[in-house]
């Protein structure tokens, strides 16, 4: 599609976090530190549970796929909020801004989509754990994994295509430290009331319709726990999900909360937005790993592998 249509302006200007030349030196030092530890947490992930052949089950196929997204969830905003942060102009051409949205709409809404598949894994193990290897088949994984980044991509290539044809000719400055298709709407002068309904049904079905999901398979969990009659089956039942269920409240939570607030680029915005952006990938690797025997074996395994190959 043509890129004549918004040929009046070619950048946009986008305030950050913070106009204070100090506070935005430390900022970048606080992200960039945040960054990198996304980085080598899900790296690290990624490694051990490729590596690892006693981790090739379902549940950490999901989980490799989850730090594979957090990885590109975080690349997409990060690198270019660091550059922001040390430079004096902030500014973005509005290809790169459209190119942006569309991977953040993109990545977020594939996550979304993963976390409710996992909640689906999970439900299977705790409620037919002796038919778990059978319902779970290697060729359903893979299918629920494409499943998830075909509905997401396609649907976030939509509300682009259809942002394209809008003219941004009037005010540039974006109030966020990244772009995001809420935010380009104000900037045109053209109708966007078909991309604003668009952009709220994509966002019940991704948002909402997964959540569904989620809200439901854990309402069947807890029928299964319940009926379990230890108390040490049931500690273990709810054990195997709380990882999960943290990375949905972290996830979920700061999403929920970021798009309700009225005010675009509102330091409350902006920090929910930065929750959901940058510290849950941060944090997703340590929320699996930390409490996971099984991880922190393999963790073991690969350090003393790797150990005895260098002596």
């Amino acid at each position: 599609m043509a890129m004549k249509n918004y040929s009046a302006i070619s950048e946009f200007t986008l305030l950050g976090l913070s106009a204070d030349p100090c506070i935005q030196a430390m900022l970048f030092v606080l992200f960039l530190l945040i960054y990198l530890l996304t980085l080598m947490g899900n790296f690290l992930m990624l490694l051990v549970i490729t590596t690892d052949s006693q981790l090739h089950t379902p549940m950490y196929f999901f989980l490799r796929q989850l730090s594979f997204l957090d990885l590109c969830h975080s690349s997409v905003t990060a690198p270019k909020m660091l550059e922001n942060l040390l430079s004096e102009r902030k500014t973005i051409f509005v290809e790169s801004c459209l190119a942006q949205a569309f991977f953040v709409f993109a990545t977020g809404g594939t996550e979304a989509c993963l976390l409710a598949v996992m909640a689906y894994d999970r439900y299977v193990a705790i409620s037919s754990p002796l038919l778990y290897g059978q319902v779970m088949s290697n060729q359903l994984c893979v299918g629920l994994v494409w499943v998830s980044w075909v509905l997401a991509f396609v649907d976030a290539l939509i509300n682009i295509l259809l942002a394209v044809s809008l003219d941004f000719c009037e005010n540039q400055t974006i109030p966020h430290f990244s772009c995001e298709l809420s935010s380009l709407f104000p900037l045109s002068c053209s109708d966007t009331s078909i991309n604003f309904t668009l952009l709220l049904c994509s966002s019940a079905l991704h948002f909402f319709g997964t959540l569904v999901m989620i809200v439901s398979s854990y309402a069947c969990i807890v029928s299964t726990i319940l009926r379990v009659s230890s108390m040490t089956g049931r500690s273990k039942a709810f054990s195997t999900c709380l990882s999960h269920l943290t990375t949905v409240i972290l996830f979920y939570g700061s999403g929920f909360i970021s798009y309700l607030l009225p005010d675009s680029g509102s330091p409350l915005e902006m920090a929910f937005s930065l929750q959901y952006s940058m510290i849950t990938p941060m944090l997703n690797p340590l929320i699996y790993s930390l409490k996971n025997k099984e991880v922190k074996a393999a963790m073991g395994r690969m350090v003393r592998k790797y150990f005895h190959l260098l002596i």
